[in-house]
């Protein structure tokens, strides 16, 4: 039996057992590389930069998704010349895959092709990776998905191994606009059938499995919640294993919930010491301000104009696939608040994009920010936000949050929600 106990001996490996909590603070910073801070990622000795490469869409099949060549350039702008370490990325990688030009996999192929090509130290990087979610996660899968991560990687272990979803049935990954628990959904028999979802207990042994080969060096979660991060902590340490490291989860500006909703508190290191990757911090470009003036296509009252931005797309949102699943950042109550934290920025003398990234940088709860570019100047305007020394002014931060406290869930308001909808939300998804 796997199942641990605290007198177990130490184990082998990069480290284990509870002790894992405490090699020190999450978040602290530890050092600065060309004017970029690293973090203390939860109580491990991994340490990430405050902004890390995105690479979701990385040689997908998007209209402006970066092609192999710009990949290439992206990660030696950033990490050979800027202070950069992390790069973030999933199996399932790229998203969305075509299955003739992408396949799921390739964005792991390019990160390692570069690694071996730019003859980059292993340690120089700090490579995040995630296993498919859901009823894939078992120990068979862990072990297994994890080795073909790696093969594709071209390298002997990951830094941080995530569940890109929870392994059982979780609100919180519902990507739409409903954060109710919805108990019919979790007896559904996805959920129950063959015996339920993974046990905490399993994950957790299944995990520093991991860490005893040498295969990983920490892990975490990923659009969870809660209660879905203090149960894995709190089984780990109880059954003397490594646990998590880290939670990553949609935030932003416009997005706050994980303040709010109990993971901050979790994951503070006055308690469970846990740190927090943040992703969709530009709210899928919202947040760049390019569709202050011209409202994105599906949105756009003037159907002719509307068209031509479905032609000529500026950003994901002008599609009818990404602009269906993303509704969340252009709700009425999103978009009001997007319009006032422009003024702001105006009349700061900064951009929108500014505002946001450096707003995102200063939360307590942010260890480090994901973010994706589709071009050099993208990149190189966010690498010099988080390379500018001085944090937001208190009272610059006060009037971020007088503009919060008129909606605190922007994301999860809707007035586009019709009677004979029969309890369905914007793009199909169960309201409560």
């Amino acid at each position: 039996d796997r199942r641990a106990s605290a007198a177990d001996p130490p184990r082998k490996g990069f480290r284990g057992g509870a002790s894992a909590s405490l090699k020190g603070t999450t978040n602290e910073v530890v050092k600065i590389v060309d004017g970029m801070k690293r973090r203390r990622l939860g109580g491990s000795d991994i340490f990430v930069s405050e902004l890390g490469l995105g690479t979701q869409r990385w040689v997908s099949g998007d209209f402006n998704a970066p092609g192999r060549d710009l990949c290439y350039k992206f990660m030696d702008e950033a990490i050979l010349n800027r202070g950069v370490n992390l790069i973030d990325t999933a199996e399932q990688y790229p998203i969305p895959s075509d299955g003739r030009n992408s396949l799921e996999g390739d964005t792991e192929q390019l990160i390692g092709d570069w690694m071996r090509d730019r003859r980059v130290p292993r340690s120089d990087v700090v490579i995040a990776s995630k296993i498919t979610g859901g009823r894939n996660v078992n120990p068979r899968n862990i072990r297994k998905d994890c080795e073909e991560s790696l093969k594709r990687l071209n390298t002997d272990y990951l830094d941080v191994y995530l569940l890109h979803w929870p392994q059982r049935y979780s609100p919180q990954s519902n990507w739409g606009q409903s954060l109710k628990y919805n108990i019919e959904e979790d007896a559904s028999p996805y959920w129950r059938g063959a015996g339920g979802p993974t046990t905490f207990e399993d994950l957790c042994v299944s995990m520093q499995d991991l860490i005893d080969k040498g295969m990983i060096r920490g892990w975490g979660l990923c659009n969870d919640n809660a209660y879905g991060l203090t149960a894995c902590t709190r089984t780990a340490k109880f059954m003397g294993l490594t646990p998590p490291c880290t939670m990553q989860g949609d935030f932003s500006i416009l997005d706050r919930k994980s303040e709010e909703n109990g993971v901050a508190e979790a994951a503070s290191p006055f308690n469970e010491n846990v740190g927090f990757m943040s992703y969709n911090a530009l709210a899928g470009g919202m947040l760049t301000g390019k569709y202050l003036e011209v409202p994105a296509a599906l949105d756009d009252p003037d159907r002719s104009r509307g068209a031509e931005s479905l032609e000529k797309p500026r950003g994901r949102m002008d599609t009818r696939g990404w602009g269906g699943t993303l509704y969340r950042y252009r709700t009425e109550a999103a978009q009001e608040a997007i319009y006032e934290y422009a003024r702001l920025a105006r009349e700061n003398k900064m951009s929108l994009t500014e505002l946001s990234l450096r707003w995102n940088r200063q939360r307590d709860l942010v260890t480090t920010t994901l973010l994706g570019h589709t071009n050099m100047d993208q990149l190189r305007e966010t690498l010099d936000i988080f390379t500018v020394k001085d944090p937001l002014p208190d009272d610059l931060m006060w009037e971020i949050d007088r503009i919060h406290m008129r909606n605190r869930l922007p994301l999860f308001s809707s007035n586009r929600v019709g009677k004979d909808w029969y309890g369905e939300g914007e793009i199909g998804e169960p309201i409560p």
